[in-house]
C-alpha cells in the first residue's frame, strides 16, 4: 500500500525539477545597470564660520540735568531722531538768570574797586617821589590793588559759573541718536546734583555694532591662520563678515570687525568679537537678533551634486565606479553648499568616477558591475571663482 502511494508522489517531483530546469534555461541574463558618471568639480572655496549675536548701539547716553529745578518744557517727541545740541528738556530759567544778573553786579562793583585801586597806587607813587609820603603807604595801596584785582577776578569766575548754570537750563542731546521716551512731565523737580534724575536716554544708530560670541577652538584655529599668512588678524585687519536677520535667508548685509576682546571667558570658553555694519536707513536696531558669518580662510574642495550623498548610519558615501566597472562606496567628508554643490573636504579624488544618475535603481549597489555612461556635474547657481560657503550648521 505505501508503495502504491510513493511512487505517484515521486513521479509529481521528478515532473517539477524539469519544469524548474526548462524554466531556468529560458529566462534571460541579468543585464548590468546603466549609470551616469562624471568627475567632482574642484574649487577653491573660502570659509565662513556661522555665529549669533545682537546689535548694540556705538554709544549710549543717559541725559541727566546738571541744574536742579522744575521741568518747564519738552521739546522732542518720543523716540525721534535727534541731532547733538538739539534742546530736549528746559528747566525753570528764572532763578538762574537772577544769579547771573546778581554776579555781573558784583563784577561791576569789583571793577570800580581796581580802578580806584589804581587811581590811589599812582598818586601814592608820585607823592613817594616828592617825599610827601611814606614808602610803607604805597605799600598798602599796592597791597590793596592786588586784592580788589583778585576780588575782580573771583567775581568774574563767578558770572561764568552763573552763565554756565543759565545755560545748563536748557538740557541738549549730547550725542546724535534716537531718544527713548521722557521720563519725567513738565511741573516735575529735577535734580542736578547728587541722585540726578535721568530724563531719557539715547543711542546712536549708524554706524551700529554686532556683538557675538566665539568659541575657544574657532579663536585657537583663527590665530594659527594669522600666523601662516592665510587670514589676516581681525584685531589688525576688518576682515569681513555678513549677515542676515532672522527673517531673512541670505546673506545681504555686509560689514567689517573692528574688535576682538584681551580675554577668553573662563566660565564659558568663549571670547567676545563685534563687528560694525552702516545702518544710515536706521534699519538695525539696538537688541535685534541676527545671525553673522565670518571669513575663516580659504580651502580646496570637490563638489559633487547634493543628491549623490546617501547615508550609512552614521556615515556619509558617495558611490564611485572604478575601473572594472565595478560600483564602490567612499565615506566622505562633507562642507557646506557651494555653486548649488555640496562641498566634499575629504574622502574623494579628483579622478574619481562619481556616480550622478541611475542611483534609483536598487541592483546599483557597492561591488555590483554597472554600464558607466559619461556625464557632467555643472554648477547649479551662478557664482564667483572663490565660491563663498558656510563651515557649520547655524546656531554652532
Amino acid at each position: 500500500m505505501q508503495g502504491r502511494l510513493r511512487r505517484p508522489f515521486l513521479g509529481i517531483m521528478l515532473l517539477g525539477c524539469c519544469a524548474l530546469a526548462a524554466f531556468t534555461r529560458a529566462a534571460p541574463a541579468q543585464e548590468a545597470p546603466a549609470v551616469t558618471v562624471a568627475d567632482p568639480i574642484a574649487r577653491r572655496i573660502a570659509l565662513w564660520d556661522e555665529f549669533t549675536g545682537r546689535f548694540e548701539a556705538m554709544q549710549r547716553v543717559e541725559v541727566r540735568p546738571r541744574v536742579s529745578g522744575y521741568i518747564d518744557q519738552i521739546h522732542f517727541v518720543d523716540g525721534a531722531i535727534v541731532a547733538k545740541g538739539d534742546v530736549l528738556f528746559t528747566i525753570d530759567r528764572r532763578p538762574y538768570e537772577i544769579a547771573v544778573e546778581q554776579a555781573r553786579a558784583d563784577v561791576l562793583r569789583n571793577q570800580a574797586q581796581v580802578q580806584q585801586a589804581a587811581v590811589d597806587f599812582s598818586r601814592a607813587e608820585e607823592l613817594v617821589k616828592t617825599a610827601a609820603t611814606a614808602v610803607r603807604e604805597l605799600d598798602q595801596r599796592r597791597a590793596t590793588l592786588d586784592v580788589d584785582r583778585a576780588q575782580l577776578m573771583s567775581a568774574q569766575a563767578s558770572l561764568r559759573n552763573a552763565e554756565l548754570n543759565l545755560e545748563w537750563t536748557h538740557v541738549t542731546a549730547p550725542i546724535s541718536g534716537r531718544a527713548s521716551d521722557r521720563k519725567v512731565d513738565v511741573g516735575n523737580l529735577v535734580a542736578g546734583s547728587g541722585e540726578q534724575t535721568v530724563l531719557t536716554t539715547i543711542v546712536t544708530l549708524n554706524p551700529i555694532h554686532f556683538v557675538f560670541e566665539a568659541a575657544e577652538t574657532d579663536y585657537i584655529r583663527y590665530t594659527r591662520l594669522n600666523a601662516s599668512g592665510q587670514r589676516p588678524s581681525s584685531r589688525d585687519t576688518g576682515n569681513p563678515v555678513q549677515l542676515r536677520l532672522t527673517d531673512e535667508t541670505e546673506w545681504a548685509h555686509t560689514g567689517k570687525m573692528n574688535f576682538v576682546d584681551n580675554e577668553i571667558n573662563a566660565h564659558s570658553g568663549t571670547i567676545r568679537g563685534r563687528a560694525v555694519f552702516d545702518n544710515k536707513d536706521y534699519f538695525f536696531t539696538p537688541g535685534t537678533f541676527a545671525r553673522l558669518r565670518l571669513f575663516g580662510g580659504f580651502m580646496d574642495v570637490l563638489l559633487v551634486p547634493d543628491s549623490t550623498v546617501v547615508s550609512d548610519q552614521a556615515r556619509k558615501i558617495v558611490f564611485t565606479v572604478g575601473a572594472d566597472n565595478k560600483v564602490g562606496a567612499k565615506p566622505v567628508t562633507l562642507g557646506a553648499i557651494a555653486l548649488g554643490l555640496r562641498a566634499v573636504t575629504a574622502g574623494l579624488a579628483a579622478d574619481d568616477r562619481v556616480i550622478i544618475g541611475g542611483l534609483a535603481n536598487p541592483f546599483v549597489r557597492p561591488g555590483v558591475t554597472v554600464k558607466p555612461a559619461p556625464g557632467e556635474i555643472k554648477p547649479v547657481e551662478a557664482g564667483p571663482a572663490v565660491e563663498v560657503v558656510q563651515t557649520r550648521p547655524a546656531g554652532n
